[in-house]
């Protein structure tokens, strides 16, 4: 399977004119419709099950020289419990907001929270330590049949 990493790219600054509102108008057409094609011309990415995939970002964190790069995961599961993630937590700086995770109860799809380790009423929730994802689930939550956890960090290089 081929993982396209592309994203359009959007320029993130603009002159708007301040003394004249039919130019200011125009440029706020164009400004939209820039944002429009660059949106519906957008390549979204196709991450393969139980490998680790760059998703193409880098950061420099404030006060560090050293290149992080964004890395992404899906793992599959089935029952509220411990996932394996096999990451070397050495060169975890930091687990992603944007991880997210979903589950079937066999009938309907419904979302997994990241972010806590308390059970809470109703939901699954998941967190990671150093070894496993913990899934969750929170009194009078579906039952879980088979999910994933599509797991994103930051990583040195």
């Amino acid at each position: 399977m081929t993982t396209i990493q592309q994203s359009p790219y959007l320029r993130q600054q603009r002159q708007f004119p301040i003394e004249n509102v039919k130019d200011l108008a125009n440029q706020t057409d164009h400004a939209y419709i820039d944002i429009a094609q660059k949106v519906n011309a957008r390549t979204i990415g196709v991450f393969s099950a139980n490998v680790n995939q760059s998703t193409g970002e880098s950061y420099y964190f404030t006060g560090s020289s050293q290149k992080q790069q964004s890395l992404r995961r899906v793992y599959n599961f089935t029952g509220a419990g411990n996932v394996p993630h096999g990451l070397n937590w050495a060169s975890v700086a930091k687990i992603s907001h944007q991880s997210f995770g979903s589950y079937t109860d066999g009938t309907s799809w419904f979302g997994a929270i990241f972010g806590t380790s308390v059970a809470v009423a109703g939901l699954v929730t998941f967190y990671v330590t150093s070894t496993n994802i913990v899934v969750v689930s929170g009194a009078g939550a579906p039952a879980i049949s088979s999910g994933y956890i599509d797991l994103e960090w930051i990583s040195t290089l």
